[in-house]
């Protein structure tokens, strides 16, 4: 299968979020031209990222011919230890002693 042309990439993990940076050099959003002779085209590039990730803020710019795309990871949750106390009723008491009394 012959692979079309597709920009150098390179993916890296922070702290808080992965980044993925493409050179495009000479991309600009609007482009308008009277002649072409530079080689490239449109892409598709598909990149597997862990699933902890907070999708909804994604982040995109593109700055001297770099793209870099920023995936902030998911908040974790941690488990929540709550404290709590429990009280025997009469009820229960009188259950434990006839319960010992029998053995």
């Amino acid at each position: 299968m012959e692979m079309g042309w597709a920009p150098a990439i390179e993916m890296f993990e922070k702290e808080d979020r992965f980044v993925v940076k493409a050179e495009l050099p000479g991309m600009k959003k609007e482009e308008d031209y009277y002649c072409c002779e530079r080689s490239y085209g449109s892409f598709f590039r598909s990149i597997a990222i862990p699933s902890n990730m907070d999708a909804d803020k994604i982040k995109a710019s593109y700055e001297e011919g770099v793209l870099e795309i920023n995936i902030p990871k998911a908040v974790k949750v941690k488990p929540k230890k709550i404290a709590f106390s429990a009280k025997e009723t009469g009820k229960i008491e009188k259950h434990k002693k006839k319960a010992k009394a029998s053995k």
